[in-house]
C-alpha cells in the first residue's frame, strides 16, 4: 500500500493541469486535481474561447455592410447583448462539462475547492476542510488580470473577466493596454457599436511583435473607427452621474480627460501564485510570482512541479498543454521531455487578424543576421468590390546567408489559419528557395508567400 493518498496531485484544472492528468492517469497513476472556479480553466471558461465567439460576433457588422457589394439587400439588422451573452454561457456550460466528463473518464478524481500546499507532500482543501497527500504535486493555476491599483479609481475598472459578463453593453468605452488581449477587445466592442478607445503608455500597441504589424494593425484598426491614444499613462478615474446615469471620466498624465461608459484594464496579467502556501514551503518564485522552474517543469522544492502561464514561460494556452504532457511523460512514463519555447506560432484576433511565427526583423537583426526583407501589402480579393480600404499584409524574414526563413509575419483574413501551418515550415528551417518552388493556390491570399520577389 502506497504511503500517500495519490501518485498526482494537481492544482488548477486548466488546459496544462488537465493534460498532465489525464496522461499520468493513463499512465497508470492514482491522480486527483482541485479546482476552485470551473474545470476547464482561463482558456475555455473566460479566455480564448469565448472571446472569439465574441470575436465571430463583431464581424457581422462589417459582414452585413459587404453583402450589398455582392447583390444581396438586407433589412436593417439589429443586435442583442443578452443573446449573445446567453449563447455563449451555453456554449462554455457544455465545454465545461466536456472537461469534467474527460477527467472521470481517465480515472481522475475532482475536487471543487481551493487548494493550499502545507509541505511538498501534503495538500489542504479549504472547501471540504480535509488534508490530503500525493507523491508529486504539480501546479497549474495559470495567471489572472493584473490592474496597478495603485491608481486613484481603479477599483472602478472591470478586466477581461467581467467583460464576458456585463449586463448590457455600454456606448462607450475605454479599453487601457497595448497587448493581443486589448485589441482584440478593442475590435470586439467596436465592431458590436460601441464608441471605442484605446489608451497605452508607450508608442506603439503590440510590444514585442514585428514593427510592421504594429504598424499596420494601428492603421486599420483607427481606420475601423478604434480611437487609439499613444504615451498614454491613466492618472485617476473618476465615477460621476447625470441624470440618474453613471458614467466615469479618466484624467491622463498630460492633462487630457475622457469621458466614458466603462474602462476595461488590459495592461498585462500575472501568474497566480499568492496564498497557495508555495513560499511559505521554500518554492522559489520570481519577481512578479511566477513558479521557477528547470527545463523539465521541476521547483526547487522536491516532488513539486509547474506548468503553464504560473511559470511565466509563454503564455499559450497550447503551451501549457504541451508543457502538461512533458510533465506527465517525464515523471509518469520514465521519458524525460523538455518542450521547446522558441519559435512558437501564435495569432491575435485583432481586426483585421494577425499570424506570426519566428524572429521579428528587429530581433533577427539583434542576433546578428544579416537579413534580406520580402515584403507585400496588398487589398484583400474580397474588398475588390466592397470598396473598403482594408490593406493585408505579410511580411518573411529570411537569412541572406543560409536562406532560411527566420520570421512569417501576416496581417489580413484567416492569419490566425495560415502561420499555424507555416508554424510547420519555420521550426523545419524551410528556405525562402523552397517557398518560392512551391505552386501558389489561386486565388488566395497565402500565393502572396510563395510568390514574394
Amino acid at each position: 500500500m502506497t504511503e500517500f493518498d495519490y501518485d498526482l496531485f494537481t492544482i488548477g484544472a486548466g488546459s496544462g493541469g488537465v493534460r498532465a492528468s489525464r496522461v499520468a492517469a493513463a499512465a497508470g497513476a492514482k491522480v486527483a486535481i482541485a479546482e476552485e472556479y470551473r474545470v476547464g480553466g482561463t482558456c475555455v471558461i473566460r479566455g480564448c474561447v469565448p472571446k472569439k465567439l465574441f470575436v465571430y460576433a463583431s464581424h457581422f457588422a462589417e459582414e452585413f455592410e459587404d453583402a450589398a457589394a455582392y447583390g444581396w439587400s438586407v433589412e436593417r439588422p439589429t443586435f442583442s447583448w443578452k443573446t449573445l451573452i446567453a449563447n455563449k454561457d451555453k456554449e462554455i456550460d457544455r465545454l465545461n462539462q466536456i472537461y469534467i466528463r474527460n477527467l472521470e473518464s481517465s480515472g481522475v478524481e475532482i475536487f471543487q475547492s481551493r487548494a493550499v500546499l502545507k509541505d511538498s507532500h501534503t495538500v489542504y482543501l479549504q472547501a471540504l476542510n480535509k488534508t490530503v497527500t500525493a507523491k508529486t504535486i504539480l501546479i497549474a493555476t495559470g495567471a489572472a488580470p493584473w490592474k496597478d491599483e495603485a491608481t486613484p479609481g481603479m477599483e472602478y475598472a472591470i478586466s477581461s473577466n467581467e467583460a464576458f459578463h456585463l449586463e448590457q453593453i455600454p456606448e462607450r468605452i475605454l479599453v487601457v493596454g497595448g497587448g493581443y488581449i486589448a485589441v482584440e477587445f478593442a475590435g470586439i466592442f467596436n465592431g458590436l457599436g460601441v464608441e471605442t478607445t484605446l489608451s497605452y503608455r508607450k508608442g506603439e500597441i503590440l510590444r514585442g511583435f514585428d514593427d510592421d504589424l504594429r504598424a499596420g494593425l494601428h492603421l486599420e484598426m483607427e481606420k475601423k473607427g478604434v480611437t487609439i491614444l499613444t504615451h498614454s499613462l491613466i492618472e485617476k478615474i473618476e465615477k460621476k452621474e447625470k441624470s440618474g446615469t453613471e458614467y466615469f471620466t479618466v484624467t491622463f498624465a498630460d492633462g487630457n480627460v475622457l469621458e466614458t461608459d466603462l474602462v476595461m484594464v488590459a495592461t498585462g496579467r500575472r501568474p497566480y501564485s499568492q496564498g497557495l502556501g508555495l513560499e511559505e514551503i521554500g518554492v522559489a518564485l520570481d519577481e512578479i510570482g511566477a513558479v521557477v522552474v528547470d527545463d523539465y517543469s521541476r521547483t526547487n522544492v522536491p516532488h513539486i512541479y509547474a506548468v503553464g502561464d504560473v511559470t511565466n514561460r509563454a503564455n499559450l494556452t497550447p503551451v501549457a498543454i504541451r508543457e502538461g504532457a512533458a510533465f506527465a511523460e517525464t515523471v509518469f512514463k520514465n521519458n524525460p521531455t523538455a518542450v521547446n519555447h522558441a519559435g512558437i506560432p501564435t495569432a491575435v484576433f485583432s481586426q483585421p487578424e494577425l499570424g506570426t511565427v519566428g524572429l521579428t526583423e528587429a530581433d533577427a537583426r539583434l542576433a546578428g543576421h544579416d537579413v534580406e526583407i520580402f515584403k507585400t501589402t496588398f487589398t484583400p480579393m474580397k474588398h475588390t468590390l466592397t470598396g473598403a480600404s482594408e490593406k493585408a499584409l505579410m511580411k518573411l524574414v529570411v537569412d541572406k546567408k543560409t536562406n532560411i526563413v527566420l520570421g512569417v509575419h501576416l496581417m489580413g483574413p484567416s492569419s490566425g489559419e495560415m502561420i499555424q501551418v507555416l508554424g510547420i515550415a519555420v521550426l523545419m528551417g524551410a528556405t525562402k528557395a523552397q517557398f518560392d518552388a512551391t505552386i501558389a493556390v489561386h486565388p488566395t491570399a497565402a500565393e502572396e508567400l510563395v510568390t514574394m520577389r
